[in-house]
């Protein structure tokens, strides 16, 4: 109980500190405590569109039918599939570098993938834009859900996409937060994606799950492995491709930086193999 009452006074001192807790207009992961981001987490204008989604889904399918298979299993099936989609996502769009070669599809690169790895710590870039995000997850399950129980099970698998989508995105900002989790799962998770951000961009595509990454030979669970990338931060996009493809720079306002502040500069460490 009392573990719970230092929690919540933590929480509330959290928002009368939010001021501090920001780098420009974004939440600054890098300098928040766990009860700090349960705060931002839970009053983020994108979590709270998430959570109305979630109850209005769930409405829908229910009222559609009253059958326990059309709500359940078409979730389940979501459940199984989501890590996948994900990665696929994560690995052949938002690091395909084809994004950044075209005016149009370089703002949208920028916005979903490039400015999250430019600062990992900013809240606001690392949440995906629902313009982008509910409109993927709506196309790669509502199909899926229809196909096992008509509308029930389509607005029963968008239910349950978005709910993933919350989970995937409260794990994520504990894989950048300045915060030693006690779980010895979420270490293990934090330890694989800062991996990603900060050795090899790719290798470790997932988020919670990393089967698929097993799977498809891009996991890496020690940076001896692997030769640290010197695109880690910038996704390929570096000075020289930004001089031939200007459109991401042009809206960023400023040249791709190589490397975060205080990180050490890309080199290449003894390995058997290649990146």
């Amino acid at each position: 109980m009392a573990r719970n009452d230092n929690f919540l006074r933590a929480f509330w001192r959290a928002r009368k500190e939010q001021v501090s807790l920001k780098t420009g207009r974004s939440f600054d992961l890098g300098k928040m405590s766990l009860p700090q981001l349960w705060m931002a987490y839970l009053t983020h204008r994108t979590i709270l569109l998430y959570f109305g989604i979630i109850v209005a889904g769930a409405f829908a399918s229910i009222s559609f039918s009253h059958r326990m298979f059309g709500f359940i299993v078409p979730a389940l099936v979501v459940i199984a599939i989501y890590p996948y989609a994900w990665y696929f996502i994560h690995r052949s769009i938002l690091h395909a570098r084809w994004l950044y070669r075209t005016p149009f599809t370089a703002v949208l690169w920028k916005r979903v993938h490039f400015d999250h790895h430019q600062d990992p710590h900013l809240l606001d870039v690392l949440f995906g834009s629902p313009a982008t995000t509910l409109p993927t997850i709506v196309i790669i399950v509502m199909p899926v859900g229809y196909a096992i129980a008509g509308w029930q099970g389509s607005f029963s698998a968008l239910t349950t996409g978005v709910v993933v989508t919350c989970i995937y995105e409260f794990f994520h900002c504990i894989q950048h937060l300045a915060y030693k989790p006690k779980s010895a799962w979420v270490h293990r998770i934090k330890q694989l994606h800062v991996l990603h951000h900060f050795h090899n961009e790719k290798r470790n595509y997932g988020i919670t799950n990393y089967l698929p990454d097993r799977l498809f030979g891009s996991f890496f669970a020690d940076a001896r492995q692997w030769a640290r990338s010197s695109h880690a931060f910038d996704l390929g996009y570096d000075l020289k491709e930004a001089q031939r493809y200007p459109w991401v720079m042009e809206h960023t306002g400023a040249p791709p930086r190589q490397r975060p502040e205080g990180a050490r500069p890309a080199r290449e460490v003894p390995t058997n193999r290649a990146a």
